[in-house]
């Protein structure tokens, strides 16, 4: 069973994904991640982030990897923690956006969700990379809600900075950020963690109700309380 969760930068996709996969007993696929750790490794070789087709080239001969515990690596370098740089996160839209990069992501991404019961998110997954998805969700929030939830998991930046950030990275999506004709559209703008991740549950197990089984409740988190959805 597929579950994906599609939407703009700051609505709450990783956040509500991940907590989502944990009650389901799911798999977690974060395919920004592996845009991420792209971008990392070009970085890392000088490669020029404007030729796709070298790009494309790089990410065909290094695949990226994501573990159960939602490590992330590529050319055998556990990227978890360097792909959350800001610098990557002003450099992945001008990676992703070469159809080359993003062909060869896709493939990997399917035969990702090939291994099993997944929830995954990230951008166009419930319209291209995997269509047939069982539930599509898309999460949408106001501009200014999610500047400030970018403010909060980036306080090392200026307010400003991550406002124009954000703003590129719409003006990047907007042409291939649609929700799916048969997504379910929630606005997370309001929401906390908990609220949204509820919301999905129930609306997964409507429409499966054998679908998973609940690892843990993040009630029982008190840190997850009044928590706004991120990423």
């Amino acid at each position: 069973m597929i579950v994906t969760i599609d939407g703009p930068a700051g609505a709450g996709k990783s956040t509500v994904a991940s907590r989502l996969a944990e009650r389901l007993g799911f798999r977690y696929l974060d395919t920004g991640a592996m845009y991420r750790a792209l971008t990392w490794l070009a970085m890392q070789e000088a490669l020029p982030l404007g030729d796709g087709d070298k790009l494309g080239a790089l990410a065909r001969v290094n695949q990226v990897e994501l573990d159960e515990s939602g490590r992330v690596s590529i050319a055998g370098t556990d990227v978890t923690a360097a792909i959350r740089q800001s610098r990557i996160d002003r450099m992945v839209p001008v990676v992703a956006r070469h159809p080359e990069v993003r062909e060869v992501m896709r493939e990997r991404q399917r035969e990702l969700a090939e291994l099993g019961d997944a929830v995954i998110e990230g951008r166009d997954i419930g319209t291209v990379v995997c269509p047939d998805a069982d539930v599509k969700v898309y999460l949408v929030a106001d501009r200014t809600v999610r500047e400030h939830r970018r403010q909060a998991e980036r306080p090392d930046i200026g307010a400003d900075a991550l406002a124009t950030d954000l703003r590129a990275r719409d003006d990047s999506d907007r042409a291939r950020m649609q929700p799916a004709e048969d997504a379910e559209v929630i606005d997370t703008s309001d929401l906390d963690v908990v609220n949204v991740v509820d919301r999905l549950e129930a609306l997964v197990r409507s429409r499966f109700p054998r679908s998973g089984t609940r690892t843990r409740v993040d009630r029982s988190v008190p840190t997850d309380a009044g928590q706004s959805p991120s990423s």
